[in-house]
């Protein structure tokens, strides 16, 4: 169990972020304003109403400063400007306008682990040996013994992220530079004091420009081992969470957030931390992160040979993972909540059952375990209608690069080819970019052209329109859940405690904070299950019945928090539960 007093009033105004939840818009494929079937600024500035309905506090806005692409934007070229493909400068000046009218904060996705390279940095770091932005990348010579550029001579065995080796030849200066993603995302050598300077004045001019704060990209991958011929080890586990990562954080955080306002937001992604690493970047006395997206439950399903090695994955794995983050954090730190991002394939297809006559519910009963844990709710514009993954015939209709990459290397090891395909299909991140799904007209509503990425062809029964006017859809359990954190203190700031934790259906926890009590209990299989050891709240009586209906949680009189279905009720007004339980508290 995790333990925690009532929060003082003094805390719960500074950490506002704790009672808050963040809509992540991926700008390709949200909303496209002028017909080149690209998404952009001023297509999400024309769809504020859907977020403010929803009920959200910050908009996490995935990357749009100038870039060539490679990587859909987090291969930056122009930390300064936005790309033409997005708009101008003046539109995003707009957005940051338009959200904080309506209440809500705008948080930039930021990478400065790697640049694209295109960047006049890079350009100029690889003209020559002594140009003076050498030391700003990485940059070292081939291995005693070998050919600069043929097989077996990179400096070490480090692999990229998007499969082949961690580093290219440059035929123009003869070494390699390392670049833990695409050859065209070289990493920015965060040794050299001028490089660390660079990042905190371009942090500084967003901040001025009025953005609230910064989701940090692979954040904890800035610091390398420092020698001239590091050991190689195959694997990325070797850059992550460096010897002088936390020494940076905390320099960032003086020469970037301190002095300014309260309320600013500085968000981690931290890849392959564990939760003792967590405490640290996210402990409020150490002044570096916030909080941490980390990974574990997003690899649940991953074997030894990694992401395309799909093993199943449980409810208890889930719990196990989770459980683990909310113990480890209980104290010191804090969580943020996902289960869908731009990265990842989409929530109900992945940890529910997306299948027609399930979806619904399983949507639900995922929202709602996740935002009724501790930490920040995060949601992944789709999400919140339902959306699954789409349909990719073969590797030509993907445009993810990791994708296309990772099949072209499972194929050449052997792989049979609808084998790798069946893998790709599963968890490629083209399945979260297919367009917003906004009606059932043609693209969805996304375009009027024709859109980078074909819109998934469920979008005639699974749309926004749709839902808004349905009072039992997914959309509008969001928004009861979004309004519990908002008004009921427990969910923000109550203690975690996880029940029935060997039980292989059923989810439940407790959430408690002073006097108040919160169950939450969810069936997260397809089957109809009945607990021997019913959870008992701590005040009053336990629940009549555990048993659950398929993929929602169960029908039960009781203290048990559930998505609502027809007839039960909803939202945080505390009216007498029905036989099939909504919000029972």
């Amino acid at each position: 169990m995790t333990s925690r007093t009532d929060a003082p009033a003094a805390e719960l105004a500074r950490d506002w972020w704790k009672s808050a939840v963040a809509y992540q818009v991926y700008p390709r494929s949200f909303a496209d304003s002028d017909g080149d079937g690209i998404g952009d600024i001023p297509g999400i500035r024309r769809h504020l109403d859907h977020l403010e309905e929803l009920g959200v506090d910050v908009l996490w806005l995935s990357p749009v400063y100038r870039s060539p692409m490679d990587d859909n934007g987090y291969d930056i070229s122009d930390y300064h400007d936005v790309d033409p493909l997005f708009g101008t400068l003046e539109d995003l000046d707009g957005l940051i306008a338009d959200l904080h009218a309506r209440g809500m904060k705008l948080v930039m996705d930021l990478v400065v682990n790697h640049t694209s390279s295109a960047h006049p940095w890079f350009v100029e770091s690889r003209r020559s040996t002594d140009d003076p932005k050498r030391d700003w990348y990485w940059w070292r010579p081939p291995r005693p013994g070998h050919e600069g550029g043929a097989p077996g001579a990179e400096p070490n065995d480090w692999v990229s992220v998007f499969s082949g080796p961690g580093w290219e030849w440059d035929g123009r200066t003869s070494e390699y530079y390392l670049h833990i993603f695409a050859t065209s995302q070289p990493d920015l050598n965060w040794e050299n004091p001028e490089v660390r300077q660079a990042v905190y004045s371009m942090m500084n001019w967003w901040l001025d420009r009025g953005v609230d704060g910064f989701r940090m990209d692979v954040i904890n991958l800035i610091s390398k081992p420092v020698t001239d011929e590091p050991p190689g080890l195959g694997e990325m586990i070797y850059v992550l969470n460096g010897p002088k990562v936390h020494d940076y954080l905390r320099e960032m955080y003086d020469a970037v957030f301190a002095g300014r306002p309260p309320g600013l937001l500085n968000v981690g992604e931290t890849p392959g931390t564990p939760v003792e690493q967590a405490r640290l970047y996210t402990d409020p006395e150490r002044h570096e992160l916030d909080m941490v997206f980390q990974f574990e439950h997003v690899d649940l399903d991953s074997g030894p040979g990694g992401k395309w090695d799909v093993v199943p994955m449980t409810v208890r794995h889930l719990k196990d993972s989770f459980g683990r983050w909310q113990a480890g954090l209980a104290d010191v730190g804090w969580n943020s909540l996902y289960l869908g991002n731009h990265d990842q394939p989409r929530c109900v297809s992945r940890y529910g059952d997306d299948r027609p006559e399930h979806r619904v519910r399983s949507a639900k009963a995922l929202a709602t375990v996740l935002h009724l844990h501790r930490g920040t709710p995060y949601v992944y514009q789709g999400d919140e209608l339902g959306m699954t993954n789409t349909v990719l015939r073969t590797v030509d209709d993907c445009r993810d690069i990791e994708s296309v990459n990772a099949y072209r290397a499972m194929v050449a090891g052997g792989t049979d080819p609808e084998d790798a395909m069946a893998r790709i299909r599963y968890k490629s991140r083209d399945n979260a970019r297919t367009p917003m799904q906004w009606d059932d007209s043609e693209h969805a509503g996304f375009t009027t052209g024709s859109p980078w990425l074909a819109a998934n062809p469920n979008h005639t029964e699974i749309n926004a329109a749709a839902q808004r006017k349905d009072p039992d859809s997914v959309f509008h359990h969001y928004r009861q859940l979004i309004a519990l954190r908002h008004d009921d203190p427990v969910v923000a700031h109550g203690d975690f405690t996880m029940l029935l934790p060997e039980h292989e259906q059923v989810y439940a926890f407790e959430r408690r904070l002073g006097d108040r009590r919160l169950l939450v209990v969810a069936n997260l299989s397809e089957t109809r299950t009945s607990s021997p050891t019913c959870p008992r709240p701590r005040t009053g009586r336990a629940p009549s019945s555990c048993s659950a209906t398929p993929a929602c949680p169960p029908t039960t009189t009781g203290s048990c928090w559930a998505p609502g279905r027809p007839g039960s009720c909803a939202g945080p007004d505390r009216r007498p539960c029905p036989e099939v339980a909504g919000p029972n508290r």
